[in-house]
C-alpha cells in the first residue's frame, strides 16, 4: 500500500530540540503541533466523547498520548510508537544554595546515566516545572531561562594527578558556579523572579540544566545533526512526524504515539512507561467507541508497538567496543535492535512488522546486537510488552556519544526514520 510522506527533516528535528529543553516542553512542543493538525486535548478526569472518528490526545506530566480513530466498527487492533521525552542531565537539588572558596554554587544532582564529564565548561541554561500557590489551591507552571547563568569548572590539568583526566563524584564535582561572594543568594528566588512569581508562592520545582549552543547540522556537507538530547527526542520528532502522517488517513489499525518521561531513571512512575498510562488511554479508546473489555483484549492481541529509541552508531575510535558482525552506520537507514537476554523486547513476530515497514517505506534496515561482553542498555520495549501484552519491536536511529551533553547523528536518518514509523502505523495488514 502506498505509504503516507511525512514532513520530518533535519533542519525541523534541529527546531524541535532546541524548543524542548525539558520532558515538559517536549510535551508542549508536540502539543502545539497536535493542536494545529487539528486534535483536541483530553482531561483524563473527565468523560471522553464518544463514537465517531476523533484525533485526540492528553498529558500526564511530561508524557503524552495521541491517537486518531475513523469510523470503522468492530476490534480495532493499535499500531503504537513509543519514546521517552526525558534525557540524562544535572537536575537541581532541593536545597540548592551553596557557598566554597569565595564561590556561589547552585547544587545540582546528576538524572539518569549522565555522561558527566560531557558536562563540564558549558554555558547551561534552566528549565523544567513549577508548583506554584494560586489562591488556596496548586497550578503548574513551565519555567525556562536562555540565559548563560550556570557553569560547573573543570579542573586544571595542572592539579590532576596523572593530567590524564579526572574521575567525577556526582555529590561534589557536578556543583555549577553562578556567582562569587561568600553569602550565597537565593537560586529559586531568582528562578521565581523571572517566572515572573513571588518567591513564596514556588511550592514545588522539577528544575534541570540545558546546554545552550543551539542544534545545528554540521560535517563537510552538513549531512549531520550536531545537537543535545538526540536520545530520545530523535524519536519524538520522527515518531510526531510520522503520526501526524499516518493520522491524516487511520485505517486498518488506530494510530498511537506515546512519549514518557522517566525512562532514563527506570520508568516507573505516575507517567513512566511502567505506569498505567499506556494501557488505560487504550482501554478508554475501545469503551469511548462502544466497545467493551473484552473487546479491548482482543484489540490488544492484534496490536503492535514500536518502542523508538536512539541506537549505537559504531564509533571510528573505537570500533572494538561494538559487534564485529554488526556494524551500524549514521545515514545508513533505521535500526532494528534485537537482545537474546530482552533488554530489548524485539521477537520475530515485531522483527517481520518492522522491516516490512521499511521495505514499503523505501529505506534500508540495519540490524543492532550488543556485544555479548558489555552490559546492554534497555528501552520502554520490555516493560511494555510485559505490561499490554502486545507484540513490541525495539527500533531507533544510529547515534554517536550517547548520553553525553552532546550528540550526533546523520542528516538523511530523520526523515528514514520518521518514513519508517509512518508505514509501520499504516499496515496494510493487521494481526
Amino acid at each position: 500500500m502506498p505509504v503516507s510522506t511525512t514532513a520530518a527533516t533535519a533542519t525541523g528535528l534541529c527546531a524541535f530540540i532546541d524548543a524542548s529543553p525539558s520532558p515538559f516542553h517536549v510535551c508542549a512542543t508536540v502539543a502545539a503541533e497536535l493542536d494545529a493538525n487539528g486534535f483536541t486535548r483530553l482531561d483524563e478526569s473527565a468523560p471522553w466523547p464518544a463514537d465517531g472518528p476523533s484525533k485526540h490526545y492528553l498529558v500526564r506530566g511530561g508524557s503524552l498520548v495521541a491517537w486518531a480513530t475513523a469510523d470503522a466498527a468492530g476490534v480495532t487492533p493499535f499500531r503504537v510508537v513509543g519514546a521517552h521525552t526525558d534525557s540524562p542531565n544535572l537536575r537541581v537539588k532541593q536545597h540548592p544554595d551553596l557557598t566554597s572558596a569565595g564561590w556561589q554554587l547552585v547544587g545540582l544532582e546528576p538524572y539518569g546515566g549522565a555522561w558527566l564529564n560531557s558536562w563540564l565548561d558549558r554555558e547551561l541554561g534552566l528549565s523544567g516545572r513549577l508548583s506554584v500557590r494560586d489562591g488556596n489551591t496548586v497550578r503548574e507552571q513551565l519555567v525556562r531561562i536562555d540565559e548563560p547563568i550556570l557553569r560547573v569548572p573543570q579542573l586544571a590539568i595542572h592539579l590532576s594527578d596523572d593530567r590524564k583526566g579526572v574521575t567525577l563524584d556526582p555529590q561534589r564535582h557536578v556543583n555549577a558556579v553562578w556567582g562569587v561572594g561568600h553569602e550565597p543568594r537565593s537560586f529559586l528566588a531568582f528562578v521565581a523572579e523571572r517566572a515572573g512569581l513571588d518567591p513564596d508562592a514556588l511550592l514545588g520545582w522539577e528544575l534541570m540544566t540545558h546546554d545552550l549552543t543551539p542544534s545545528r547540522l554540521v560535517g563537510r556537507d552538513q549531512d549531520l545533526v550536531s545537537a543535545p538530547r538526540l536520545d530520545n527526542q530523535g524519536t519524538c520528532y520522527a515518531g510526531l512526524q510520522a503520526f501526524l502522517a499516518a493520522a491524516a488517513e487511520p485505517g486498518a489499525a488506530i494510530p498511537v504515539f506515546a512519549t514518557f518521561d522517566h525512562e532514563e531513571v527506570g520508568s516507573q512512575s505516575d507517567r513512566g512507561a511502567q505506569s498505567d498510562l499506556l494501557p488505560t488511554v487504550l482501554e478508554r479508546i475501545v469503551l469511548s467507541r462502544g466497545g467493551d473489555r473484552g473487546e479491548f483484549f482482543a484489540a490488544l492481541a492484534g496490536s503492535v508497538c514500536a518502542s523508538g529509541d536512539m541506537a549505537h552508531a559504531t564509533h571510528p575510535n573505537y570500533p572494538e567496543r561494538h559487534e564485529p558482525a554488526h556494524r551500524i552506520q549514521v545515514n545508513g537507514g533505521p535500526v532494528l535492535k534485537v537482545n537474546q537476554n530482552l533488554r530489548y523486547a524485539t521477537d520475530a513476530a515485531g522483527a517481520g512488522a518492522f522491516a516490512l515497514a521499511c521495505e514499503q517505506a523505501g529505506v534500508p534496515l540495519q540490524r543492532y546486537v550488543h556485544r555479548a561482553d558489555l552490559p546492554c542498555g534497555s528501552t520502554i520495549g520490555p516493560m511494555t510488552a510485559a505490561g499490554t501484552g502486545m507484540t513490541t519491536v525495539d527500533v531507533g536511529a544510529a547515534q554517536l556519544a550517547m548520553h553525553s551533553a552532546r550528540e550526533i547523528m546523520g542528516a538523511a536518518d530523520v526523515p528514514a526514520y520518521a518514513a519508517a514509523l509512518a508505514a509501520f502505523l499504516t499496515p496494510a495488514v493487521t494481526g
